[in-house]
Parts: structure tokens; C-alpha cells; sequence
């Protein structure tokens, strides 16, 4: 895992996985990909108060809004970064949304979607670490609002 320290916050960036300028990540799974909110996103947009995820057997064509997400400070739409069908909605988060802010790489994933476009869609991803420079810039900036 890759970290970086910003002041006194801490961001982790999974090597394993891709990610979107927006904020969201792409761990590959044979044909298809989980996805979830980085570390980075949750920390920013703090605690958790609710996530809604397009049921199975929707068709999202990225950028498309797979999800919504509700925190103390603000209300996302999260856009897909890959284009696919949702097979999966990590249930979990139903009664439990705070599981994105304790563990965003892993309890607290979003859905797992069928793949169509891999091969055209993962130039436009960024890997671990050119998405941790992207996180040290953001946080950077954010700190000096």
C-alpha cells in the first residue's frame, strides 16, 4: 500500500487496484471489476450517513452515476468509471454505510460490474501512483482553503 502525509492526515492508495480522477477504484476480478470510494474521497467527504447503489442487472456506461452517496458534509453522485453491468451491491452497506470510511478498500466496497469496454476504458484510469500524486496535490490544496 502506498501512503502519502498531508499536515497531519494520512491517505492509503491500494497498488493492486486503478482509479478515476473522481475519486473511485477498479480492482480487476477476472472480467470483472469491484469498485469502491478511495481513502482519499471518504477522508475528504467524512462520515458516512448513507450509500445507494444501482441494483443488479443495471447496464452503466461510464461516466454514468452508479451511486449515491450522502456524508456529514456533502451528497455525491458518484460516476462509474467503467462501463458494464452491476452484478453485485455490497448489501452491507445498507445498514452499515460507515463501512466505506473504516475500511474503503475492502468491507466498504460498492459493486462488482460485468466489463464491457476494459480494453478502451483503462487508458483513461489512473494507477496507484500517479493517482497518489493526484491525492497529494488535492489534499495540498484543500489545506490551504
Amino acid at each position: 500500500m502506498l501512503e502519502v502525509m498531508v499536515d497531519k492526515f494520512i491517505f492509503r492508495v491500494e497498488e493492486d487496484r486503478f482509479y478515476s480522477h473522481e475519486g473511485v477504484w477498479v480492482a480487476l476480478e477476472g472480467g470483472r471489476a469491484r469498485v469502491g470510494l478511495t481513502d482519499f474521497s471518504q477522508q475528504l467527504n467524512g462520515d458516512l450517513a448513507f450509500a445507494s447503489v444501482k441494483p443488479a442487472g443495471t447496464e452503466i456506461k461510464a461516466p454514468e452515476v452508479f451511486a449515491d452517496i450522502e456524508t456529514v458534509k456533502a451528497i455525491l453522485e458518484l460516476s462509474s468509471p467503467v462501463t458494464g453491468r452491476i452484478l453485485e451491491v455490497n448489501a452491507e452497506l445498507e445498514a452499515s454505510p460507515e463501512l466505506i470510511n473504516e475500511d474503503p478498500y475492502g468491507k466498504g466496497w460498492l459493486a462488482v460490474l460485468e466489463l464491457n469496454r476494459w480494453d478502451e476504458e483503462k487508458g483513461n484510469l489512473l494507477d496507484a501512483r500517479r493517482y497518489l500524486e493526484l491525492v497529494k496535490e488535492q489534499a495540498e490544496a484543500e489545506m490551504k482553503k
